[in-house]
């Protein structure tokens, strides 16, 4: 469940980078909370992309 949401987040980023820049602060902001909660995967010792 955590990895769907990370990988929309990560999806949502890449256009606002390309072409979206009145949201581009907001897509930033849900890159940054998708890599948290991979991270979080990873310390508890789960796979990250499962």
């Amino acid at each position: 469940m955590l990895t769907t949401i990370a990988i929309v987040l990560v999806l949502l980023w890449v256009l606002g980078v390309i072409g979206v820049y009145s949201i581009g602060w907001f897509i930033h902001i849900l890159l940054v909370i998708a890599v948290i909660l991979i991270l979080i995967r990873v310390i508890r010792g789960e796979n990250p992309f499962k």
